[in-house]
């Protein structure tokens, strides 16, 4: 099969045929039919995260939101079927240890993450462990580009607005970073019924925000008080604050941007430049009763609600996808990551022939 890896980091990836895989007794293997094209895809790419014990292995084959049909199935999977159309979360789960018996296996004591840990989604096929917990059929109705979405981006915006940030109608959410997750955060706090106050530097990226949902922007390459100007557009500052992107400056702007015993959502991992350490505000954190929360993926049961979500029409996560490209354009995507050019959702949905 083909497959694009990364043979080293920050260089481009080699595209190039690698055997196929076989499913694990307990997995089974999908042809892709779409994968997206991640920020966390560049930090892998750049060999970020090794605080965080990431490091990865290489070569690696990249690629963590999928959406895939099952061509190969293992003797001791139970429920999946070949021919099933599924997708999967990126934090691939055990299903046995004590988080994911509490239903957040999004927090699983011995996970796998997809694309990084383990070989991804750019490529034909690619192996899914476990696969009776971490396969996710995909409605008839949803379409393969929106799954691929779901496998991260979308599903992370998901639990990050209503899970970590109980997000209610009525509130002013502030999305720090339009980006993927920015972009899906946006649309899904729309449709909760909050109002959403977008903020970034590329006017580009603030079009789509309204697009999505956003009842107003604020441009930080412009404006030289960026909390200022989402407590004036919020009218005392926002209830739920979510950053998307990682940097000391949204993260800081973010907790700043909030009222009195407002939510902060961190969900951008950060880059080699803070490696994980971003001081905060602590007295206005004190002082205001703030609250400060982490959130990472979604846990596997929140999946029903969402796809339902997606299946009706009140989410609807292929919106975000501006771009489709081959397997072969993969790496020139990554590197437009770097200087943050990209704009909403980049899916790889062709792995052979012409770009």
């Amino acid at each position: 099969m083909r497959a694009a890896q990364i043979v080293e980091h920050g260089k481009p990836l080699a595209v190039r045929e690698v055997p196929d895989p076989t499913p694990e007794p307990d997995g089974v293997v999908l042809a892709v039919l779409a994968t997206g094209i991640c920020r966390s895809d560049w930090h892998g790419w750049m060999g970020d995260w090794t605080w965080l014990g990431g490091h990865i292995d290489l070569p690696r084959t990249l690629g963590h939101e999928i959406a895939g049909e099952v061509v190969a199935v293992g003797p001791e999977v139970r429920e999946v079927r070949v021919g099933d159309r599924v997708t999967t979360p990126f934090h691939l789960a055990c299903g046995s240890c004590e988080r994911c018996r509490l239903g957040q296996a999004n927090l699983c004591d011995n996970m796998q993450v997809l694309g990084m840990w383990r070989d991804g989604g750019y490529a034909e096929y690619v192996s899914i462990p476990n696969a009776d917990f971490n396969c996710v059929r995909v409605p008839d109705n949803v379409t393969s580009l929106a799954a691929s979405a779901i496998g991260c981006r979308f599903m992370t915006a998901f639990h990050a607005v209503t899970g970590r940030g109980q997000v209610q109608p009525g509130e002013w959410v502030a999305v720090h970073g339009a980006g993927g997750v920015g972009l899906s955060a946006v649309q899904i706090a729309n449709a909760v019924g909050a109002s959403v106050v977008a903020v970034d530097i590329d006017p580009a990226k603030l079009s789509l925000a309204k697009q999505q949902g956003a009842v107003c922007t604020v441009d930080a390459s412009v404006a030289q008080d960026v909390p200022g100007a989402v407590q004036e557009a919020t009218g005392g500052g926002a209830h739920v604050s979510i950053d998307a992107l990682g940097v000391r400056a949204t993260v800081v702007n973010s907790v700043r941007s909030l009222r009195k015993r407002g939510r902060h959502v961190q969900v951008g991992l950060t880059s080699a430049e803070d490696a994980g350490e971003i001081a905060l505000p602590i007295d206005l954190i004190t002082i205001a009763e703030l609250t400060v929360v982490g959130s990472h993926g979604n846990p596997h049961t929140s999946y029903p609600r969402l796809l339902s979500l997606v299946a009706s029409g009140r989410l609807a996560p292929e919106r975000l996808v501006t771009r489709t490209v081959s397997l072969d354009q993969a790496g020139d995507v990554l590197a437009a990551m770097s200087d943050f050019t990209t704009t909403g959702l980049t899916v790889i949905d062709r792995f052979r022939g012409a770009p």
